[in-house]
């Protein structure tokens, strides 16, 4: 090494810089490789630098819910409110939107699909998510148009939204139109909204474009009573609509999983869309099944060993 050439080493790197390409890896590498390499780089990962964004929504589709809840309320301890992203699957309970609505001061984009939350407690507590901008509650079997109406009045920066549903979990359902209504009343700075397999019918999907005017991407995908004239969507300059009729094929292990909007490529590099979409990873899903909390609390608060704390991890060929 030549003299006067100055080179900082990476423990010596600042957190802020540590956590930005710390995020570029897996959650199961943050959480047990990353603190075992020096002090430094342990601090970072029990700090907010690494928690901007919390994505664990493959790990909790495997999941306990006492273990999903614990393994929140410690990143986002560890994140101490400055998480701006937070992507998790199954909620179990409305105390555990409660704690995520809690530590909601900083949050943008929200993502608690398949989640177990019913509508007095998103009425109660839409107030403290008004920084978001972009929510994802498809598959939420307990919520409804009182929940979605709070949402829209409490949220003024909402400008995507993804209410998606399985056909079967709507089979006792006879219209969801009052959602629709609640959308077109509440939200009119959508300008991505995804209501695939809703049933609603026309009429409040046209409100839905009357009242949100900077509406791009509306996807009505399985919406089969929503009859929309080709002539009265070019009215809509920049919009455009998906559905009602299905062209991609469903992958078996999930509604959601479309490889691809019919006609809609130039959509697809857009994160709310290609973003937002649920892959499933059984080899991840191998690796978190099992594991134990306690073990990755001692992980964090006493340096406990990572080959020692019986996580079933992949073994290198």
């Amino acid at each position: 090494m030549e003299e006067g050439c100055e080179f900082r080493s990476w423990d010596e790197l600042i957190p802020d810089a540590l956590g930005l390409i710390f995020s570029n890896l897996s959650l199961q590498e943050i959480l047990t490789v990353i603190p075992r390499v020096c002090k430094s780089w342990r601090k970072t990962v029990m700090g907010p630098y690494c928690w901007q964004e919390i994505d664990i929504v493959e790990w909790s589709q495997r999941s306990s819910p006492e273990n999903l809840d614990r393994m929140l309320e410690m990143l986002m301890t560890r994140s101490a409110g400055s998480h701006r992203k937070l992507c998790v699957s199954g909620l179990p309970t409305d105390a555990s939107f409660s704690f995520v609505a809690d530590h909601a001061k900083s949050l943008q984009t929200l993502r608690l699909p398949r989640s177990e939350i019913s509508d007095p407690i998103v009425e109660e507590l839409a107030w403290k998510l008004s920084t978001i901008t972009f929510l994802d509650v498809s598959y939420c079997r307990k919520m409804g148009a009182p929940a979605l109406e709070a949402i829209g009045k409490h949220c003024k920066f909402l400008t995507g939204l993804r209410r998606i549903m399985h056909p079967l979990e709507i089979i006792d359902k006879l219209t969801q139109d009052d959602e629709a209504l609640a959308i077109a009343a509440t939200m009119p700075k959508l300008k991505h909204l995804e209501i695939a397999y809703l049933l609603v019918s026309t009429e409040p999907v046209l409100k839905i474009l009357a009242s949100c005017c900077e509406l791009e991407l509306l996807d009505v995908r399985g919406c089969w009573n929503v009859r929309l004239d080709e002539k009265l969507i070019k009215k809509f300059s920049g919009l455009k609509v998906v559905g009602p009729l299905v062209i991609d094929c469903y992958e078996g292990n999930g509604w959601d999983d479309c490889s691809a909007y019919s006609g809609s490529s130039g959509y697809l590099a857009w994160d709310f869309v290609a973003g937002e979409m649920d892959y499933y990873d059984d080899e991840l899903y191998a690796a978190w099944e099992d594991e134990s909390m306690d073990d990755l609390e001692l992980r964090f608060y006493d340096g406990f060993d990572a080959d020692n704390a019986g996580f079933d991890w992949p073994q290198s060929p």
